[in-house]
C-alpha cells in the first residue's frame, strides 16, 4: 500500500514529549481518595491517560454516583504543578528524535496552552516548536477522541490530512488521529500496552530514537550500515 509524502509530524505531548502521566496518575489516585472513590491502576490507564477533560469528568461523576460542582479541580491544581515542577522530564530519546527529523513539526493536545508550554519549557523542549506551531483542545470545540484539534493543526500547518503523521501514546490520541484520516505513530514505552494502539494505518513502537528512522525508512537503513 502506497501512502502520501509525509509533510508534517504532529506530536502529542503527555507521555510523547514529556514524561507526564506517571506523575498524573499518581496525583489522580490522591484526589481520587480525597472525593472518596477508588480507581484500580488498570482502570486509570484505560479511562484517564490521553483523555479530554469531559471524559475525565464523566468517568469521575459515574464512579460517584453524583455531579461534580463546576472548578471541583481547582483546589488540587496546586499537587499536579508542583509534580510536575519537581520531577516531570523529557520523554526518553525524544530531544534525540526532534534533533534528528528534517520534517515540519507541530503539537497538538488535548492539554491547555498555559499547562503546553510550562512543560515544555521545564523539559528543555520548548524550543523545538515555532510560535504557532502548538494547538491546543481549548482552541477546538472538541477534543480528543474526536480529530478536531488534529485537523485544525494540519489546516493551520497548510498541510492535507493524508500528508500528516501522528504521534500518540493513547487510544484516545490513535483513535483522533485515524478519524481525521491521518497515519499513526503509536508509542508504546510508556503506560499503554502495544495492543491498545495497534491497528489500521498505526505503527507502534517503543523507543523514542525510532522514529526519525520510522518516518524514512530509507534513513533509517543508512544509519543502520553506517553503524
Amino acid at each position: 500500500m502506497t501512502h502520501e509524502p509525509v509533510e508534517l509530524v504532529i506530536f502529542d505531548c503527555d507521555g510523547v514529549l514529556v514524561d507526564s502521566e506517571r506523575l498524573c496518575l499518581r496525583v489522580d489516585a490522591q484526589v481520587f481518595a480525597a472525593l472518596g472513590c477508588h480507581f484500580t491502576e488498570e482502570e486509570m490507564i484505560e479511562t484517564f491517560v490521553g483523555s479530554s477533560a469531559e471524559i475525565y469528568d464523566k468517568a469521575l461523576e459515574e464512579r460517584l454516583g453524583r455531579p461534580l460542582e463546576p472548578g471541583w479541580n481547582k483546589p488540587y491544581d496546586h499537587l499536579y504543578r508542583r509534580a510536575f515542577e519537581t520531577e516531570l522530564t523529557a520523554i526518553d530519546g525524544v530531544a534525540d528524535a526532534l534533533e534528528a527529523l528534517e520534517l515540519p513539526i507541530c503539537i497538538a493536545s488535548n492539554c491547555g496552552h498555559h499547562s503546553l508550554r510550562r512543560n515544555l519549557r521545564t523539559t528543555g523542549l520548548l524550543h523545538h516548536f515555532a510560535d504557532g506551531h502548538i494547538f491546543s483542545a481549548e482552541d477546538v470545540e472538541r477534543g480528543k477522541p474526536a480529530p478536531d484539534v488534529f485537523l485544525h493543526a494540519a489546516r493551520t500547518m497548510g498541510v492535507a490530512p493524508a500528508r500528516c503523521v501522528v504521534v500518540e501514546d493513547s487510544p484516545y490520541g490513535v483513535t483522533a488521529a485515524r478519524a481525521a484520516g491521518m497515519r499513526v505513530f503509536g508509542y508504546a514505552g510508556g503506560l499503554t500496552a502495544a495492543h491498545r494502539l495497534a491497528g489500521p494505518g498505526t505503527v507502534v513502537f517503543e523507543d523514542m530514537r525510532e522514529l526519525p528512522g520510522l518516518l524514512d525508512p530509507g534513513r533509517g537503513r543508512a544509519e543502520r550500515a553506517v553503524s
